[in-house]
């Protein structure tokens, strides 16, 4: 293999999920290379394809369309060369940490004596020793995490691919377990040549990688390669590191675009439908309060992130919720309140549902959902049915989750209603009525 060669190469990566009709596209058209000595970070929104594409670059999924390949040769099945470490800790409890490093040595077909030596070897690596015997539920989540990570080490990987690694972990050992990856890494203390972490925190990206890939969703795409040239170690508090934070916030939150852009299409006409954001109301009001607050309600997204101590993918799909119903704007990194935005930040409570319900029925998602319902014998249809509907244009777990966020903003708006006991949806009877008159 060339200086020149990456260790790693995606080349044309498509994955495509279901079959006939219910086609949805994860990830599109990916090109990524992976050299020797570098640790890359794969950020995005959840849903953006950053998981598929690392079980992808590990071999143990193949894409629909495109080709891997490892030092220059098209690999196929899995990459015997990496290992990945997932966010849940997947250790056998009735095995001890020792015993939990071993099984992956044991599968490799490696004597049980060097078995035993390189166990206990990684283990004082990681600050283990000494928890040898011990077992998974007398250790804390750091360090089952280091368990994790020790197993990973002891086949003796040439990538190293992190799935969201620390996300299932406490603030403060998340922050210590970085540092000690870190140092693992940049001392040559672990045989790996390059890392591929997947993560949707902007801070751990800047913070650890050398690049990031920034992806966009619907569908999986890359949208910028951003690199850091920061020396290690990086003070969060450096203006450089905070500079370089806000420019990845802004790739991330985009910037507003015509209201026929913003809006899409409805389920079953041409063109993308836009997905209505995950959050609940009570959120979306009080960013919009707070920005309300704000010097020319104007705000630093990462700021608010900061002072808010929320993580990216929550905030952006906050600030895409309030961009969506016409209540602010968002241009390189800020985000401006509108003035219907300003309206609603200062209006009564009845005030707000009248300003939100007419927000919510320019939407084409929700209108799919009204007309459907205006159609439907007595105005209301099963949950089931409405989901089985929407799975024609989202894959089925999203489906619910649009419906989820539908009805519930309907509900908030008075022009929705939900029977839990029989599971059915309905028009409130304003909207009912309408539809006999």
């Amino acid at each position: 293999m060339s200086a020149a060669t990456p260790l790693l190469e995606l080349r044309r990566i498509n994955q495509v999920y279901g079959t006939g009709k219910k086609r949805f596209a994860a990830v599109s058209d990916v090109n990524l290379a992976l050299k020797e000595g570098e640790f890359i970070a794969l950020l995005g929104p959840s849903g953006c394809g950053k998981s598929s594409l690392l079980r992808i670059s590990t071999g143990l999924q193949q894409p629909t369309e495109g080709e891997l390949l490892y030092r220059g040769a098209r690999l196929k099945g899995v990459n015997p060369h990496a290992t990945i470490v997932f966010q849940t800790f997947a250790l056998f409890p009735w095995l001890t940490v020792q015993q939990n490093v071993e099984v992956a040595l044991k599968a490799r077909g490696v004597p049980a004596k060097l078995r035993t030596s390189r166990a206990l070897d990684l283990l004082d690596r990681v600050g283990l020793d000494g928890f040898e015997t011990a077992y998974p539920r007398e250790l804390s989540g750091g360090m089952r995490q280091k368990v994790g990570f020790a197993r990973a080490m002891a086949v003796e990987p040439e990538l190293l691919c992190l799935d969201e690694p620390f996300s299932a972990l406490d603030v403060l050992s998340a922050e210590a377990l970085r540092g000690e990856l870190l140092e693992l890494w940049m001392s040559g203390r672990i045989p790996t040549k390059a890392i591929l972490m997947v993560t949707h925190s902007i801070e751990e990206a800047v913070f650890m990688a050398d690049r990031i890939v920034v992806m966009d969703k619907h569908p999986g795409r890359v949208v910028a390669d951003v690199r850091i040239e920061l020396p290690h170690p990086r003070p969060r508090k450096d203006s450089r590191f905070l500079a370089l934070v806000d420019k990845v916030y802004a790739i991330l939150a985009g910037q507003t675009q015509p209201e026929h852009i913003e809006m899409g299409t409805a389920p079953g006409e041409p063109g993308p439908t836009r997905r209505l954001p995950h959050v609940t109301v009570n959120s979306l009001a009080g960013l919009l309060e707070r920005l309300g607050e704000m010097p020319q309600n104007r705000a630093d997204i990462y700021q608010l992130a900061r002072e808010f101590e929320m993580n990216s993918d929550r905030l952006l799909r906050l600030t895409e919720a309030v961009e969506l119903l016409g209540f602010a704007t968002i241009t390189q990194g800020d985000i401006l309140l509108s003035s219907l935005g300003e309206t609603y930040a200062e209006a009564s409570i009845l005030a707000r549902k009248e300003i939100f319900a007419s927000r919510i029925r320019r939407l084409p998602l929700f209108q799919w959902l009204v007309s459907l319902l205006r159609s439907a014998d007595k105005n209301q249809l099963s949950w089931d049915v409405v989901q089985k509907a929407l799975e024609l244009e989202f894959p089925p777990e999203e489906a619910e989750r649009q419906l989820d966020t539908a009805v519930n903003w309907g509900r908030y708006a008075e022009l929705l209603a939900y029977d839990d006991s029989n599971a059915v949806i309905y028009l409130e009877t304003a909207d009912a009525e309408g539809a006999r008159s």
